[in-house]
């Protein structure tokens, strides 16, 4: 399926909430910007269908070798303005994990200062808002994220491969220094060995501060987006009822 000129993955749970029949979530997927495309893309989505009880699109967004910054950003954008045209704004979500949610961030950062409708709520698991290695977590958790493992691991210089000579401290690569003011309602996600941890609790206070409606959770143990490695952990089903529970909260019917 192609949703403005980008290609998606229509995933529809077995039996939908009546509350949900208007309305939809669309996902990006995690993968350090050189991941996760493909049939890969739909994973989170096929569990926030089936845990949450929505109708989902995964975005499969371009990435390196054949697109650089800002093709994911402009992928996203795409088929959110796509999807404005069957729904209204106030029905929908846009979520992701780890550069999922960056460039879910990045995304409301572009159309809010172009003055496209907002999505109702956001979802943002374990976000690389932060590319510039700030963050006491990026020590603290060093060789304890049995995911990530290490800033100078794959992932961070994989994001920078997506940059390609871009400055990373720019918002829509590193959207923690964005204005963030007027931003949807965000529930945030991670776990206590996350390499992010830091990036996630930072995050949350800028958009606290930034007068936004942010929730919080935290879980213990819990690597880099190990929620999304398997779906017959305890944890698993809770991170995506808290979240489709934040959206029931937010979005209209």
């Amino acid at each position: 399926m192609v949703m403005g000129g980008v290609r998606v993955f229509d995933v529809m749970p077995s039996s939908l909430a009546p509350k949900n029949r208007n309305r939809l979530l669309l996902q990006v997927h995690a993968g350090c910007y050189v991941l996760g495309g493909g049939e890969a893309a739909a994973v989170e989505t096929i569990l926030m269908a089936g845990f949450g009880n929505y109708h989902v699109i995964a975005i499969d967004y371009r990435m390196p070798p054949t697109a650089y910054f800002p093709a994911a950003l402009d992928d996203v954008v795409a088929v959110w303005k796509e999807a404005l045209k069957t729904r209204n704004s106030s029905q929908m979500a846009i979520f992701g994990t780890s550069a999922g949610a960056a460039l879910t961030l990045a995304t409301m950062l572009r159309v809010r200062d172009q003055g496209i409708p907002l999505p109702g709520a956001i979802g943002l698991g374990a976000p690389m808002a932060d590319l510039t290695g700030v963050g006491d977590s990026f020590a603290t958790n060093s060789m304890i994220d049995n995911v990530l493992v290490s800033r100078e691991g794959f992932c961070e210089p994989a994001a920078r491969l997506y940059a390609n000579g871009h400055d990373v401290a720019d918002p829509l690569l590193s959207p923690i220094y964005g204005k963030l003011a007027e931003l949807p309602p965000a529930i945030l996600t991670s776990g206590t060995r996350d390499l992010l941890l830091s990036s996630t609790v930072r995050l949350h206070r800028k958009l606290r501060q930034s007068g936004v409606d942010a929730q919080l959770q935290i879980f213990e143990a819990m690597s880099h987006a190990q929620y999304l490695r398997d779906d017959t952990m305890p944890e698993t089903r809770e991170v995506f009822e808290e979240i489709a529970s934040f959206f029931d909260g937010h979005l209209s019917k």
